[in-house]
């Protein structure tokens, strides 16, 4: 049974047993009414109880049962009443919250676009999006939503991302800059080369974190758990000495009905979910609760470097060919080669090139973390790390460098030049204001190419020339003292090290859907600073989901003390619960306000 169904079947009984006793004067068969349905909820919280038990953990059902049965047991009925409507009016609040979680993203969800405008032979076209190919050309109209991720091909106009990102201010876009799936055009038409199939576009990247976060809920909500034993033996301390001292059981019953654990169950959850939503604000998907306590408490940031603490748009800087090839002729094989390719070197090759010289590729293979193999006109072609590619002993160079060799011939390299992204140098200032004071940067790349990026931005360590594995290794070596451990990436090769980390974030702006998918975490905005704010938010919300339960516990403390002495009727005890739920519950919205210190982070990335 749903929880909103049985809070509804609850606040009916209840209501029937008000109008048998207060307007038919039938007290016996409402109380038998009551005493019906509190055993019913009674015993399946019992149940639920076990299978907690069961499963290694425990919470703070047990004190409501008992409240439920000693307020039964002694004949205060209309108490037990209101106990049963608070516990089923907070599971179905619960609910309530959980989806209200994903309430700013399901408006995007429900507008998905369902076709597009495909330009063939200078026709427009009707397609279904799931029936667009790549490199086919689409018209995106003034106001309607972008269908699939593309590239602007003619035409200039201004594109709501706030949906997807979090940015309120429009974007200008033009000739040659990226669209977004779910971005809406605003007054003018432009006519786009898709880049990516709709299931691999941005809008459905975060249909499907959506439908990943509701698959699985947070492991991490009941925050009044871990004081679940304390309280409930200081409950029963408290009521027991009533009792003994009073000789009356009402009395036991008067302070387990204060003692009711509903302040304690809402409060977590309802923080939770507000920090999702703030998160939420700021272009930050975070999937479930688990992910914003170990955020939280998180003593390790490693970071990629490419794409990541870089802008990952790298520009080639020179190409070194060897004969027989000329140097146009090495380009147009390397570029063919790495034609199909999302990496970041292989699209800076492909458009320095010329388009007419690409030609057909095939057999393409990509070994992880090396490079790839591929056929193209007769050529066997072999791009990637000089181990992968060659055995010759030469002085590599200093910078990014890909290695190629045609038809088993070493026939040269080519260079670039990344530049580290403006708001990098901040983030890591403010991660360490925030409390992070051993940051890694990860890459792939050459030593001396790393160790000056991370010196630039303030990099507290550095570990270059790593493969994917490596990465791994990295993580998992990290000492107990270091952990939890967060990682941020973007790529492919970032996938495996998001997962293995204790929070992984990607940067979904930019990054492989692999990488989102396998993250905790998703940057909807390519802004690293926003890394900084979802630190400053978990942080913040799990201080006031603290705050919350603590208030509530002490609340509920001093309401035991003062029902122990038997000025607290058990009725008006359930009633003082209300106040107690309303004050834990408006402590817990606070999660959804941006917090002073995440307004200054804000202010100061801007300024910079």
């Amino acid at each position: 049974m749903k929880h909103s169904t049985k809070f509804a079947l609850v606040l009916g009984l209840g209501i029937l047993a008000l109008i048998l006793e207060f307007i038919f004067h039938f007290p016996l068969a409402a109380q038998i009414i009551i005493t019906a349905v509190g055993i019913v909820i009674s015993f399946s919280m019992l149940l639920e109880m076990i299978k907690t038990l069961r499963a290694g953990k425990y919470g703070v059902d047990l004190l409501a049962i008992t409240a439920i049965i000693a307020t039964l047991a002694v004949g205060e009925y209309w108490a037990s009443i209101v106990v049963l409507v608070m516990l089923t009016g907070g599971d179905s609040l619960e609910d309530y919250a959980a989806h209200k979680a994903g309430k700013e993203l399901q408006t995007l969800l429900d507008n998905s676009p369902q076709t597009a405008n495909v330009l063939m032979n200078e026709h427009l076209t009707v397609k279904p999006v799931d029936e667009v190919l790549v490199n086919d050309q689409v018209v995106v109209k003034p106001g309607e939503v972008v269908p699939v991720d593309g590239v602007i091909l003619s035409g200039t106009s201004i594109f709501d991302e706030s949906s997807l990102t979090g940015e309120s201010k429009p974007a200008n876009k033009s000739l040659g800059d990226d669209l977004m799936s779910g971005s809406v055009n605003g007054d003018g038409a432009v006519t786009m080369k898709v880049t990516k199939l709709a299931a691999d576009s941005q809008y459905q990247t975060i249909v499907k974190l959506v439908k990943n976060s509701e698959a699985q809920p947070a492991h991490f909500v009941r925050l009044a758990d871990r004081y679940a034993i304390p309280f409930t033996l200081v409950s029963y301390l408290i009521a027991g000495v009533a009792w003994f001292v009073s000789k009356d059981p009402v009395r036991f019953a008067e302070v387990l009905v204060v003692a009711s654990p509903c302040p304690l169950i809402l409060a977590a959850p309802i923080a939770l979910v507000s920090g999702m939503s703030s998160a939420n604000r700021n272009g930050i998907i975070i999937k479930n609760g688990t992910a914003i306590e170990k955020l939280a408490t998180t003593k390790t940031i490693a970071f990629d470097k490419t794409g990541t603490l870089t802008k990952g748009i790298l520009a080639i800087d020179k190409i070194k060919n060897l004969p027989p090839f000329s140097e146009t002729e090495f380009l147009s094989l390397t570029a063919s080669a790495e034609q199909q390719s999302s990496h970041i070197l292989a699209r800076s090759i492909v458009k320095a090139s010329d388009p007419h010289s690409l030609m057909p590729v095939s057999h393409i293979k990509e070994v992880t973390g090396m490079g790839v193999t591929a056929q193209v006109d007769d050529h066997q072609i072999k791009i990637g790390r000089k181990k992968f590619v060659t055995d010759q002993n030469f002085d590599s160079p200093s910078q990014t460098a890909i290695f190629v060799a045609i038809d088993d011939q070493f026939a040269g390299y080519i260079t670039f030049s990344d530049q580290i992204r403006p708001e990098a140098a901040v983030t890591i200032s403010q991660l360490n204001k925030l409390g992070i004071q051993n940051t890694l940067m990860i890459s792939g790349d050459q030593k001396a190419t790393a160790d000056a990026v991370g010196k630039q931005i303030g990099i507290s360590k550095v570990y270059a020339e790593c493969l994917p594995e490596d990465k791994i290794t990295i993580l998992k070596d990290q000492e107990d003292h270091l952990r939890p451990v967060t990682m941020v990436g973007d790529g492919v090769n970032d996938a495996p090290s998001l997962t293995v980390a204790d929070v992984g974030i990607a940067m979904g702006a930019r990054g492989s859907t692999a990488a989102s998918e396998s993250a905790d975490i998703v940057i909807l905005k390519d802004d690293l600073g926003r890394v900084a704010r979802a630190l400053s938010i978990s942080k913040y919300t799990m201080r006031i989901a603290k705050q919350s339960v603590l208030i509530g516990i002490f609340i509920c403390i001093g309401l035991m003390l003062i029902a122990a002495t038997g000025i607290i009727p058990a009725l008006l005890g359930a009633l003082f619960q209300e106040v107690v739920d309303t004050v834990t519950i408006l402590w817990a919205l606070l999660a959804h306000r941006n917090s002073t210190q995440l307004k200054q982070i804000i202010a100061e990335q801007k300024n910079n």
